[in-house]
């Protein structure tokens, strides 16, 4: 394993499975609704643009496809090699080593911050926050893309598998931050059923993902979201 930034938390999917959460990046919402939803609110056409806990850099193209200049930031050495890999051909990406806690940016150097699906939860992930002040600049803008756990059969499984997390409260600890919410109705859609199964069994415990997995025909399964911003 490569190395790791200090005080960066483990993530159980993409950290031990690149390949399998590889699938799930490519089935995950199909139609775009959450870049969309992004987009309204604060474009990035021009911008500077930010990926926190990039993983692979999967997002990173796309981004690039119309901002001026995306950063992307993981802590995980071995996947922040890969996104290098992956962006080597376009020029306005870069990809640097670092935790949400320690952004290796300067001050007021971004217009937008995006962390998906990167366990930027609520109570605890304060130092991540107030370096989300120091690096975007005035007229700019952060979202967290996370799950849902209050809403569908994906909320279910995961409250399941972290019988720790509290939806109250993390809603408790957005609204105290001043922070605006926006659900997301995304969904996941495979190529193939075995493809399908592997994502569910890297998100779930064994029990978790067999139950979900008795519980999914075909090839798609609901995913609950939530879009929080600030604009700063």
């Amino acid at each position: 394993m490569g190395r790791i930034a200090k005080g960066a938390i483990p993530s159980p999917n993409i950290w031990n499975n690149p390949r399998t959460y590889e699938l799930e990046n490519r089935a995950v919402d199909p139609e775009r609704r959450a870049d969309a939803a992004l987009a309204e609110i604060r474009p990035l056409t021009g911008a500077v643009v930010l990926d926190i806990g990039c993983g692979t850099g999967f997002h990173l193209p796309s981004f690039a496809a119309v901002a001026r200049e995306v950063v992307g930031v993981e802590p995980h050495g071995d996947l922040a090699a890969l996104a290098v890999r992956r962006c080597a051909s376009l020029p306005n990406v870069s990809v640097r080593a670092g935790s949400a806690q320690a952004l290796p940016l300067p001050d007021a150097s971004v217009d937008v911050a995006v962390a998906r699906w990167a366990y930027f939860f609520g109570p605890g992930c304060e130092p991540g926050l107030a370096e989300l002040s120091r690096v975007v600049r005035r007229g700019g803008a952060a979202f967290v893309i996370d799950l849902d756990a209050t809403r569908g059969a994906f909320g279910r499984w995961f409250s399941r598998t972290v019988p720790t997390y509290s939806p109250r409260a993390v809603e408790d600890f957005w609204t105290r931050q001043g922070w605006q919410r926006r659900p997301l109705d995304l969904r996941m859609v495979f190529d193939r059923r075995s493809d399908l199964e592997a994502v569910l069994r890297i998100e779930f415990t064994p029990e978790v993902a067999d139950q979900a997995i008795a519980e999914t025909p075909g090839l798609e399964i609901a995913y609950p979201n939530v879009l929080r911003w600030k604009s700063y």
